[in-house]
């Protein structure tokens, strides 16, 4: 796995990727030459027009990711497929024409422009039928072994099968007892024991990799075994770690003090810091002022729909555990908690209002918190802060949760984008996981990578309540 932006991509996704993209290109200079170009050749198009080319890849590709269409699994349905990539195109289309509306110039033409459209869908359903056909033989996979059967070693087998793009081929799970078990299989791997032949085993199945994910190392760590592999060129890894690297989380029940403070991460370089407040701070600005007739016009609304306060402010908990007044638009009833206290909001909760539900599902309830990152109190990127009462009680049952307080929180987040809403302290468990990979990898890309998943989430009505 390659990992860029502060997060492990397979190297079959990147191909996947980037083959699409060239793809689009290839079908855009193909409906040009058709039309046009015929006389003067592929060579002398691409050289006056590869601009406007790539303008129709690029915009082709941010579709095809606004749609979901990179959350790749296997095409298990031909129809669905194609409706999903003639929906993006739809947008492609749409986007174009805006942009071709304001900026003439990048226009490459209207006829080649529809040549284009059935040229793509063409290339885009074969490109990733053939992907699945690629998944299907387990093509460009590379080899695995693992060793432990416990806890661990199932959530690492369960986590391989349920992500298609993951290039691990696990060929057997090797487990500690000795002698000719019953047979068994680990979320459908052959489960094989004792560790004596481990290297024998390793090279006959042709394995570049050992993923130890051993529930307890302490006096059954099989260290003369697996320094023997790691001569011989294998590569090993904890299973902790790999896990991190497969699921953009950590497993905080089960890593040791030890190991955060011996694995990489938790870099917070003053420079990243000092771009960071500024890029918000002038970015929460502008953003204020572009927004404003919408802030004022849902002002409006809330104020006709019911009595209360236009704004809600509540303490919260931020970066060194400082409390500060968060800001949000009122989408409950005013004095919500009077009767029931401090409560997490929960699915078609009947103290939201009706505008209150409108603002939830696009986000803009979130947007007075704009005011909270100009202050400095929160970022752009960061975990969500909680209420002090949630803060008090979460810390004495959830390992490490105090580490989230390690870094400013935000209006979003690494956990927000990958977990869906939180309503109860095993949510706030789940997040965590999350909210420590990202302080452990944070970086100016990762935060870029989160406001992109953002403005998916919301475009695609994700996870609000």
């Amino acid at each position: 796995m390659i990992k860029l932006f502060g997060k492990y991509f397979s190297v079959r996704k990147i191909l996947f990727i980037f083959g699409e993209g060239f793809l689009i290109f290839c079908a855009v200079t193909l409906a040009t030459y058709f039309l046009l170009g015929r006389s003067i050749g592929i060579p002398e198009i691409l050289k006056a027009d590869w601009m406007k080319i790539l303008l129709v890849a690029v915009t082709a590709q941010v579709s095809l990711y606004l749609n979901d269409l990179y959350e790749i699994q296997p095409t298990g349905n031909i129809i669905d497929l194609v409706t999903k990539l003639t929906q993006a195109v739809g947008i492609t289309s749409i986007i174009l024409a805006v942009i071709y509306y304001l900026w003439p110039g990048t226009m490459i033409g209207r006829w080649i422009f529809f040549a284009s459209l059935v040229i793509l869908i063409l290339f885009l359903v074969s490109w990733r039928v053939l992907y699945t056909y690629v998944i299907y033989k387990r093509f460009f996979s590379e080899k695995a072994l693992i060793v432990g059967d416990g806890e661990l070693a199932g959530d690492i087998c369960a986590e391989i099968k349920n992500k298609s793009e993951l290039t691990y081929d696990v060929r057997y799970v090797v487990g500690l007892r000795m002698g000719n078990g019953p047979h068994k299989r680990l979320n459908g791997i052959p489960v094989r024991y004792g560790f004596d032949d481990l290297c024998d085993l390793a090279e006959a199945e042709q394995v570049s990799s050992i993923i130890v994910a051993l529930d307890q190392k302490r006096g059954i760590m099989p260290y003369k075994e697996l320094l023997n592999c790691k001569v011989r060129g294998i590569s090993v890894i904890d299973g902790e770690t790999f896990y991190e690297r497969i699921t953009g989380k950590l497993l905080v029940d089960r890593i040791s003090p030890s190991w955060l403070i011996f694995s990489d991460g938790f870099v917070k370089s003053p420079v990243t810091k000092l771009i960071k407040r500024a890029a918000g701070f002038f970015m929460s600005a502008l953003m204020l002022i572009i927004t404003s007739p919408l802030l004022l016009l849902v002002a409006l609304a809330i104020k006709l729909e019911s009595e209360g306060p236009i704004l809600f402010s509540q303490e919260r908990v931020g970066e060194n555990e400082k409390i500060f007044m968060i800001y949000k638009f009122r989408s409950m009833r005013a004095n919500a908690e009077k009767d029931s206290g401090p409560v997490w909001a929960g699915e078609n909760d009947p103290r939201i209002t009706k505008v209150g539900k409108i603002i939830r599902k696009l986000r803009i309830d979130e947007l007075p918190q704009l005011w909270n990152v100009l202050k400095g109190d929160m970022s752009f990127v960061g975990p969500r802060p909680e209420r002090p009462f949630f803060v008090e009680r979460l810390k004495k049952t959830i390992p490490y949760y105090v580490e989230r307080f390690s870094v400013k929180p935000g209006i979003t987040g690494w956990a927000q984008v990958n977990y869906e809403y939180g309503a109860s302290d095993e949510d706030s468990k789940e997040k965590l996981k999350y909210d420590l990979y990202y302080i452990k990898n944070m970086s100016l890309m990762l935060d870029v990578l989160v406001l992109f998943q953002t403005i998916k989430t919301v475009l695609l009505g994700r996870g609000s309540r």
